[in-house]
């Protein structure tokens, strides 16, 4: 580059770098104002956010007055709108506390009925309620006054039960007599009404009571000896607790069957005669009347009563809750049941069975309900909007996998009471050969074989339905809603289905045990019982052709699940008859029932549920299995409680 053409670019150089600075200066004084602009206006939606900004970073955007300002006055209005935000939110809390405060005085009474059927002119409806004391003290003794529309019947338990016009009255029994403050019982029924149920208002000792219905407050004032919070609870070494008698012999206990007859490993026919004692399935998530009793005598009371086996009736539901890890809380005294406080519901469970073990006991689950409820059993079904099949198979399937090396438990009770009525369609269940979602035939074959896939040794009691098509070739499909159409029995007592298609369990047949329920005139006034009924119109007009067929013609032996009552008449001639065809037959069964709180049978102990009732049990002695004046059990090894010798030892029938 020449020096010429440098001093002229020099020359436009210096005198572009004046101009620059003039513009520079304008431009800077015009960046300035917007910059202040916006420092102003980003100060003012500081002022209106109020506390979405914070104050500290608007001062370091700016040392002016009014930035200084500004924000001094945002964050006087931070201060003062949170105190008023958390008066606002005192005022609310407050508010829903007193709305709390005014919904939970004073006596509440819920109630449920989940499942409705027709009988003649009433509609039948398990009824669920629940008795909730909100009041500022505890209640010794209640009486609960229910207006309910159009009142027709009502059989209860866990109360005493008056029907008088509309108006239904229940008083409490010995075990639930005291509610404590904050506390709650619960009690069910089966009850008529001419039309849908509804409960127009209650009264508890004469006191107005708020009414819900819907979900009821499950049972939490048995357990009120539970909460000794001043009490320091003493731990137990659960597992040592739940380890099994080293007098036990693992897998010689497994019975088999031969035509009618239960015969154990070496051949021996035996006898089963057993009692039910209910609670799993009822909320209580154990057995009911562990609130009076200890477990622990309770089980060693029923082996020395010469009982060999238990039928524990349980919810599906419960037991899918246990094997997804969720222990429902088990009401009980634990005053009475030091042992069993270190312990949730599913050990508990087990350490029911480690003492049935001890005392030679041998324990029958039955799948009572589907879902856990006092009234679940009157159902139709196996499943529920909530409990589906996929559950009910499940929840077998779990039981047997968990205890499949466990020879304690010999036998699993499907289902109870299959049952409905033919005007019921789909939701009643039926026995015949299709697939479909309410054949029970079918569900029973299916769940049996889910069983026996976990534990190929354990007998399977398949129970009857309620009705049975008079023509099968003609209504094979059920699609006659006509009574006249169908034979009719206890719920689960109908097997009439078996000579037409009898249960195919394929290689594990010699598993299958039927088990018809059968009861008397004081649960329900059946036809066989008019006139002057007597045992030989029982066995024309029921038993043999619902299903003491199985047994003579040697198809199948015969369990009867459930039988039992008060021992008064019209009730104590039935009972007599059954145990005469029980003794002379030696028909397996499982008495119902231990439990004082069966309302419409009574049980084998009194309401504290450690006094028997020596009448009842003397009546049902007669069909214990005895040898030689000792009871015989169902354990090779040890001997059934007290009063009895092992199996080895017995002679069989």
């Amino acid at each position: 580059m020449s020096d010429e053409k440098k001093d002229v670019n020099s020359q436009q150089e210096n005198e572009g770098k004046k101009g620059i600075n003039k513009k520079l200066i304008i431009a800077f004084a015009g960046m300035g104002a917007v910059i202040v602009g916006l420092v102003i206006a980003l100060i003012l939606v500081a002022t209106s956010g109020k506390k979405d900004v914070d104050s500290s970073a608007s001062k370091a955007e700016s040392s002016s007055a009014v930035a200084s300002e500004t924000d001094d006055t945002s964050e006087e209005d931070s201060v003062a709108d949170e105190s008023e935000d958390e008066s606002d939110a005192d005022e609310e809390e407050s508010s829903q506390e007193s709305k709390d405060d005014k919904k939970e005085k004073g006596f509440i009474i819920s109630y449920s009925g989940d499942n409705s059927w027709q009988d003649g002119d009433k509609v039948m409806t398990g009824m669920e309620i629940g008795i909730e004391n909100n009041s500022d003290e505890a209640l010794k003794e209640w009486t609960l006054e229910l207006e309910i529309d159009q009142l027709k019947s009502c059989d209860g338990w866990n109360g005493n039960f008056k029907v008088k016009g509309n108006k239904l009255t229940v008083t409490n029994v010995d075990y639930n007599g005291e509610i404590a403050k904050g506390g709650s019982t619960s009690i069910g029924c089966n009850i008529g009404t001419g039309t849908k149920l509804n409960v127009k208002s209650a009264k508890l000792n004469g006191v107005e009571c708020t009414v819900k219905k819907g979900k009821v407050s499950q049972n939490n004032n048995n357990n009120n000896n539970n909460q000794n919070n001043d009490k320091k609870v003493t731990e137990k070494d659960v597992k040592k607790l739940l380890k099994r008698t080293s007098k036990a012999k693992q897998g010689d206990d497994w019975l088999h069957t031969d035509g009618s007859k239960i015969l154990d490993k070496d051949g021996k026919e035996v006898w089963l005669t057993g009692v039910n004692w209910f609670g799993y399935n009822t909320g209580t998530n154990t057995f009911d009347g562990l609130w009076n009793s200890e477990l622990v005598s309770s089980v060693e009371a029923i082996a020395d009563h010469g009982f060999n086996l238990i039928r524990v009736p349980m919810s599906a539901e419960l037991i899918n809750q246990w094997s997804e890890g969720e222990y429902p809380k088990a009401n009980y005294n634990n005053a009475y049941n030091e042992e069993l406080n270190s312990m949730n519901s599913l050990e508990i469970f087990d350490y029911f069975l480690k003492l049935a073990e001890e005392n030679g006991l041998k324990v029958m689950p039955d799948i009572h309900s589907a879902e856990t409820n006092a009234s679940g059993h009157t159902v139709n079904l196996w499943y529920t909007d909530k409990v589906t099949v996929k559950d009910y198979y499940h929840a077998l399937e779990w039981l047997a996998d968990r205890y499949k090396d466990n020879d304690t438990i010999v036998a699993f009770d499907l289902k109870n009471e299959p049952h409905g009525k033919p005007n019921e369609g789909d939701a009643a269940a039926i026995w015949n050969d299709s697939k479909d979602a309410n054949n029970w035939k079918y569900v029973a074959e299916t769940a049996a074989s889910k069983v026996l896939a976990k534990n190929p040794n354990v007998l399977i009691m398949v129970e009857g339905i309620e009705i049975y098509p008079k023509n099968i070739k003609k209504n094979g499909d059920y699609s006659s809603t006509n009574s006249d159409d169908y034979y009719f029995n206890w719920w689960g007592g109908n097997l009439r289905g078996v000579k037409d298609y009898p249960i195919d369990l394929g290689k594990y047949q010699d598993k299958l045990v039927y088990s018809p329920h059968d009861y008397g005139p004081t649960v329900y006034q059946q036809p066989w019982f008019e006139g002057d009924y007597t045992y030989k119109s029982l066995m024309k007009d029921c038993w043999k052709d619902n299903w003491f067929y199985i047994q003579e013609q040697d198809i199948a032996p015969l369990l009867i699940g459930e039988w039992g009552g008060f021992m008064t008449e019209p009730n104590l001639t039935w009972m007599t008859y059954m145990r005469k065809l029980i003794k002379d037959n030696h028909v397996n069964h499982t008495f119902w029932c231990f439990n004082a709180n069966s309302g419409d049978t009574g049980g084998l102990v009194k309401d504290d549920f450690v006094t028997w009732d020596e009448e009842k049990y003397d009546f049902v002695k007669e069909v214990l299995w005895q040898e030689g004046g000792k009871f015989v059990g169902l354990d090779h090894a040890i001997p059934l409680g007290d009063n009895g010798i092992t199996l080895k030892k017995a002679k069989g029938l």
